[in-house]
């Protein structure tokens, strides 16, 4: 049974999967439909910020670069338009490849291009992210994104860190309003 997590809770990744590896991160969320379903599509990225044990950037993984250099982070690809059922964007992520030098992987979406089009995560509803067990198919956690975030362009959903050598998952369910992914690795690197 998959764990629900409220901001700011946390859970161990393998607690329930002590041979936990191969993790998926699912993403979803449906843009908030004007009067008559019409409205311009919102076009949502996923992306993950990795940072080292000082709090740097070593690595961003989003759409634009798919997969991590050690091969231990892989990007499923762009959903531009985040319609349809479940996840609209997917991570995988292989915990016993990551690099030691990785110590947390941030978990983050941005809208592209949300200052043009004038769209906020106030538009968006059913928001979600979950980590899945890829050798069974079980969801071992889920984070229902609640909230009100009018004038929020960007998100950090979720954190996956190391912590006294084990891998964890926290709710974080905060948005920022930026301008691109370059602002929210900024954000989230030098906190």
């Amino acid at each position: 049974m998959s764990v629900k997590l409220t901001k700011g809770q946390g859970v161990n990744l393998r607690k329930d999967a002590p041979n936990l590896n191969r993790v998926l991160i699912g993403l979803g969320w449906d843009p908030i439909k004007g009067i008559f379903g019409g409205g311009s599509n919102m076009d949502i990225d996923a992306s993950v910020i990795c940072i080292d044990e000082n709090g740097r950037r070593e690595n961003v993984v989003y759409y634009g670069n798919l997969r991590h250099p050690s091969g231990a982070i892989k990007h499923y690809g762009d959903n531009l338009t985040g319609d349809g059922d479940g996840d609209d964007e997917q991570i995988e992520i292989n915990l016993d490849m990551v690099p030691a030098r990785i110590t947390k992987m941030a978990i983050i979406i941005n809208i592209y291009s949300a200052r043009s089009r004038r769209q906020h995560f106030g538009k968006v509803k059913n928001c979600f992210v979950r980590a899945v067990d890829m050798a069974t198919g079980k969801e071992l956690v889920r984070y229902d994104v609640d909230g009100k975030f009018d004038g929020a362009t960007g998100m950090f959903v979720a954190d996956v860190y190391r912590h006294n050598g084990e891998w964890k998952f926290k709710a974080i369910g905060e948005g920022v309003d930026v301008a691109d992914i370059n602002d929210m690795v900024r954000i989230k690197c030098n906190r």
